[in-house]
């Protein structure tokens, strides 16, 4: 991730119940292209499972730091495929 700018999100202090909802609001606030800052206490690859269910193919996900006491991801929001037949209906294929 190269973006200097983009959104920090740091969980570690957050109750477990409360993370996930922070992470994917901040998530869908994000413009198509950019990139947040996932930082964690332990590993989130159970969270990739959940973004890849919810978010399918609409999300990059890069390892900044792995551990041990602190975990770094950046979640990058991609760009409709509007060319490719995967549009999301949402803009009207613009």
């Amino acid at each position: 991730m190269t973006n200097a700018s983009a959104t920090q999100v740091d969980v570690r202090a957050l109750e477990c119940q409360d993370r996930h909802s922070i992470i994917f609001s901040t998530f869908g606030k994000l413009p198509a292209g950019q990139a947040m800052e996932l930082i964690n206490d332990h590993d989130p690859r159970p969270l990739r499972n959940v973004f890849q269910a919810q978010y399918p193919n609409a999300f990059g996900w890069e390892y900044l730091e792995q551990g041990p006491q602190t975990w770094r991801v950046a979640i990058t929001k991609l760009k409709p495929a509007h060319g490719a037949g995967s549009c999301c209906g949402s803009c009207g294929g613009q």
